[in-house]
């Protein structure tokens, strides 16, 4: 097994928002290999994620955003578990790319579950908010992105409602 260094854990720390322990267990895991380490993160988020879903949401904000001059603005409520975790950096930063996105690809629904019209349907995940491509890195969806928050919180966290206002529409 590899030697895990401070400066892994600083690299490993600083390219996934992880604890410490977690990128030390992670570089331990993959033999000190950075790259698979932040692999092994994301992945771990996400079975963190599947584990705290059934955790219950009461605190959280709701974020508001405006672009195009005035002309589209967006209100999001994003519920986690704790006020604590609701003022977070982390947190406030997911609300502010989650407002945005609803403000850039118009969802109809956050999630598949959810009832929509049928012609809606017929237009497939573009329409699901929880499954469009996160207008900052086409890599993740928004999904994705929750989940790395939750990773990063150690919170359950929910997009519970939303509503975009375009001018003239």
């Amino acid at each position: 097994m590899a030697e895990i260094t401070l400066d892994q854990i600083k690299e490993l720390r600083e390219a996934s928002g992880a604890g410490v322990m977690d990128c030390k267990r992670a570089l331990e895991a993959t033999d000190g290999n950075v790259d698979k380490a932040i692999r092994y993160l994301a992945e771990q988020g996400l079975a963190n994620a599947e584990k705290k879903a059934h955790r219950e949401t009461a605190q959280g904000v709701v974020q508001s955003y405006i672009h195009g001059g005035g002309r589209i603005g967006v209100i999001v409520e994003v519920n986690c578990e704790t006020d604590f975790v609701a003022r977070t950096p982390d947190f406030q930063n997911l609300a502010r790319d989650i407002a945005m996105q609803i403000a850039a690809m118009n969802p109809l629904a956050i999630n598949e579950d959810e009832e929509m019209p049928a012609e809606a349907k017929l237009r497939g995940d573009e329409v699901v908010l929880l499954k469009q491509p996160f207008i900052k890195d086409s890599g993740k969806t928004i999904r994705d992105l929750v989940n790395e928050t939750i990773g990063k919180t150690g919170e359950n966290i929910v997009i519970k409602r939303f509503t975009r206002y375009e001018l003239g529409t």
